[in-house]
């Protein structure tokens, strides 16, 4: 009986925490910085995903196929940028892309799965690699 009961609080914490994990958490501060650094985002753009590589140090790398970078704008297929988080925000800036602007982005994230709203209220998904 002792061992049944034991066996079923397991199960219990175990789906409690399945379910939990399941839930989208808004990411900020260290978390933030924690799933992007070093890791490979792939943002959905028109049909495509822009694989955008943040490194440790604050800079990041990305790149698109030729057709991608025409739908996108862009006259360039690859640039480099910084990277850093603010105010509970990843905060990104391109040496060619995007106007050389400064966006910052909200992160919402469910597994590998992320949702993001930007600074002028653009928003999209992205996966973690």
């Amino acid at each position: 009986m002792l061992m049944q009961t034991l066996l079923t609080a397991a199960f219990s914490a175990l789906a409690l925490g399945v379910a939990l994990a399941a839930e989208p958490a808004s990411l900020s501060g260290d978390e933030l910085r924690k799933a992007v650094s070093g890791k490979t985002v792939y943002v959905r753009i028109s049909g495509f995903e822009l694989p955008i590589h943040y490194f440790p140090g604050g800079s990041m790398a990305g790149g698109m196929g030729g057709v991608a970078a025409t739908v996108a704008r862009e006259e360039s297929a690859s640039a480099r940028g910084k990277w850093w988080v603010s105010a509970s925000q990843l905060c990104q800036r391109w040496s060619s892309w995007m106007e050389v602007k400064t966006y910052c982005y909200k992160l919402t994230r469910q597994g590998n799965s992320v949702t993001w709203v930007r600074n002028d209220g653009r928003s999209g998904s992205a996966r973690i690699g």
